[in-house]
C-alpha cells in the first residue's frame, strides 16, 4: 500500500433518516428525521475517508466543493496543518468552519486508518476500553404521523419509554432533556422516572432555557436523586456559576464551554464541572482529545456529547471515547431512536448498554451504497425541516429564559410531511 498519498476528490451527500417518532426539545424538534451530511474524501491510492456532519442540502454541500480548491494535492496526514488551512482562528472570525473541518479530519483519520492498518484509536493513542457505555436519551416526543405511535407527554409514558430502553438496550444511565414543559412538570417527571428505577443514575438537560433563579429552585429540588449531572440548566457561563454556588450537584454544558478560550475561562473561575465534547462542535476527535487532557490536569469531569449522529459520527465518539483516561461517565447518543443507518450492517448493537469500538481499518464503518442512495432521495423528496421551530405549535418562538410551556395536556395528533 502507496503510504505517501494526496487527496485527489472531495463530495458530500445530504441524506435524511427516520426516527421512531419525532422527537421534542426546548428549542423546537427534530421532525420525525435527521438530516446529516456524508462527506467522502478520496485518495490518489483509492482510499475513501468517510466524515459526517449535521444538517445537510445544498448550501452544505456546495462548502464541501468548496473545499476541493483547499484540500486536492493535500496530504491527508498533515491534520494540523489542515486544521489552520480550513479554520484558521483569525479567518474564522469571517467564515466559522469549525464542524466542516470535523467531518473532513474524520475523513482523513480515516483514511490514515486504512492505509496503516489500524483503528483510529491506535492512532489516537490506544484503546482503553473495548466498549463504551451510554446513557439512555428519554425525550417528550410527538407520536409518528406515520402510525400514531411513540408519542411520550405524560408520566407514565415516559416511564414505559425508559423502562423498554433499559430492557432493550440494557442502559444504567437515563438522561431527560426537559426544557419543553413547564419546570414544575418536569420535576415531577424526573423524580418519577428516579423512584421508577432506583439503581441507576440519571442526568437532566433543559438546553439552558431556564433563569438562573428557576435553575437553582428546580437543582435544589433533586438532590435526593442519584444525579451524574445538571445539565446546561441556563445558558451562560456566569449563570451556571451562580447555579452551582447554590446547587449541590455537577453541572456539564455542552454549549457554553465549546472550544478552548472558553474551557480556559471556565479553569480560571470554574462554572461547570463536566465537559461534554462533540466531536463536531471541537472541529474533531483530535480537539476533543486535546480537550480532554486539559480536563484530565484540572480534575474535571469529561463524557462524549451526542449531536444526533448516524454511523459514521457515531464511530467517531467510539474511537474518542476508547482513548479517553478521564471518561467520568456513560456517553450520551441518539443513536437508539434511529429507525435505520447508512453503513454496512445497519444500526450498531448496543450490549448491556455499551457499544462496541470498531477493530477495523480507519473507522471501521463503510458506507452501504443502497442505504445512502435512498435516503438521499428521501431527503430530495421532503427536503430540510426546522429544528428550532415547533410543528406542533405554529407561531411559538422560544425566549430565554422561557416562559412559553408547551401543555402537558394538549394530546392533538401534529402534522408533519413523510
Amino acid at each position: 500500500m502507496k503510504l505517501f498519498m494526496r487527496i485527489r476528490d472531495v463530495r458530500a451527500t445530504t441524506v435524511t433518516v427516520p426516527l421512531h417518532a419525532p422527537l421534542r426539545h426546548a428549542n423546537g424538534c427534530h421532525w420525525g428525521r435527521f438530516v446529516r451530511t456524508i462527506v467522502e474524501v478520496e485518495t490518489d491510492n483509492g482510499l475513501i475517508g468517510l466524515g459526517e456532519m449535521g444538517g445537510g442540502g445544498e448550501s452544505a454541500e456546495a462548502v464541501f466543493r468548496s473545499m476541493k480548491s483547499y484540500l486536492v494535492g493535500h496530504d491527508p496526514a498533515r491534520l494540523e496543518e489542515m486544521r489552520f488551512l480550513i479554520a484558521n482562528p483569525t479567518a474564522s472570525l469571517y467564515n466559522n468552519r469549525t464542524q466542516v473541518l470535523a467531518a473532513l479530519e474524520f475523513a482523513c483519520l480515516d483514511i490514515l486508518g486504512q492505509a496503516w492498518g489500524v483503528p483510529v484509536c491506535d492512532i489516537l493513542g490506544g484503546r482503553l476500553r473495548d466498549t463504551v457505555p451510554f446513557a439512555s436519551y428519554c425525550f417528550f416526543r410527538y407520536a409518528d404521523p406515520r402510525n400514531g405511535d411513540g408519542e411520550v407527554r405524560t408520566i407514565e409514558q415516559m416511564l414505559a419509554f425508559a423502562r423498554a430502553s433499559k430492557e432493550q438496550f440494557g442502559f444504567t444511565t437515563h438522561k431527560l432533556k426537559g426544557g419543553v414543559f413547564h419546570p414544575d412538570y418536569e420535576l415531577e417527571v424526573y423524580r418519577a422516572l428516579a423512584g421508577a428505577l432506583p439503581d441507576d443514575s440519571f442526568r437532566f438537560d433543559p438546553n439552558g432555557v431556564w433563569s438562573t433563579e428557576q435553575a437553582i429552585r428546580f437543582g435544589q429540588a433533586i438532590q435526593g436523586v442519584r444525579n451524574d449531572y445538571l445539565e446546561d440548566p441556563v445558558f451562560g457561563l456566569n449563570g451556571m456559576r451562580r447555579v452551582r454556588h447554590m446547587v449541590n450537584i455537577p453541572l456539564a454544558t455542552n454549549t457554553v464551554v465549546v472550544n478552548f478560550e472558553q474551557l480556559a475561562a471556565n479553569v480560571l473561575d470554574t462554572a461547570v464541572d463536566v465537559i461534554l465534547l462533540d466531536t463536531t462542535f471541537w472541529g474533531g476527535i483530535r480537539a476533543c482529545v486535546k480537550a480532554a487532557a486539559v480536563c484530565e490536569t484540572f480534575q474535571l469531569g469529561v463524557a462524549v456529547h451526542s449531536s444526533g449522529e448516524l454511523g459514521i459520527q457515531l464511530a467517531t465518539m467510539l474511537h474518542l471515547g476508547a482513548v479517553l483516561p478521564n471518561l467520568s461517565f456513560a456517553a450520551d447518543a441518539h443513536y437508539h431512536h434511529l429507525t435505520d443507518d447508512i453503513i454496512e450492517g445497519g444500526l450498531m448493537a448496543y450490549e448491556g448498554g455499551a457499544i462496541r469500538v470498531p477493530d477495523g481499518p480507519g473507522l471501521g464503518v463503510r458506507l452501504n451504497r443502497e442505504k445512502l442512495r435512498e435516503y438521499s432521495e428521501l431527503y430530495q423528496r421532503l427536503g430540510g425541516y426546522p429544528y428550532d421551530q415547533d410543528p406542533g405549535r405554529p407561531g411559538w418562538t422560544p425566549i430565554v429564559p422561557n416562559d412559553r410551556w408547551a401543555d402537558p395536556e394538549d394530546d392533538r395528533a401534529v402534522v408533519i410531511p413523510f
